[in-house]
């Protein structure tokens, strides 16, 4: 990891907290999220806006929700849950879900079905477990 990684989100991230904005969300929806250049195995958002998928697990506020990153390479076990999404394979990593304030949300993907959704609560209650 490069230290210039690092000063490049501050960057992006100063830029996110300046031009704030409050968007309207709701639990099951999945959004593209700015996550950032995280610290040693927390999921690192990807590409130059250091971004990836969310699911809204549970929104606490107009202003603030727990989020559960998405990737689309393979996963098994606890840690992960699996589903359909536009026609593609997609895993929650509910290892990794966290607090997320509304500002970092910025493309609206989609919504769950409904039984894809239950399916995410049912694997993060068998994880804490």
């Amino acid at each position: 990891m490069l230290k210039n990684d690092f000063a490049e989100w501050m960057d992006i991230k100063d830029k996110i907290q300046k031009g704030a904005v409050v968007t309207k969300f709701s639990e099951g929806q999945i959004w593209w999220a700015a996550l950032g250049k995280n610290i040693g195995v927390e999921i690192n958002g990807k590409h130059e806006d250091y971004s990836r998928p969310v699911v809204i697990f549970k929104k606490m506020s107009h202003l603030c929700f727990w989020a559960i990153p998405l990737t689309s390479q393979p996963h098994s076990g606890t840690w992960y849950t699996e589903f359909d999404f536009r026609g593609k394979r997609e895993y929650v990593v509910l290892s990794q879900m966290r607090m997320m304030s509304v500002s970092r949300l910025y493309n609206r993907m989609g919504k769950l079905s409904t039984g894809d959704f239950k399916k995410i609560k049912v694997g993060f209650k068998k994880l804490l477990k």
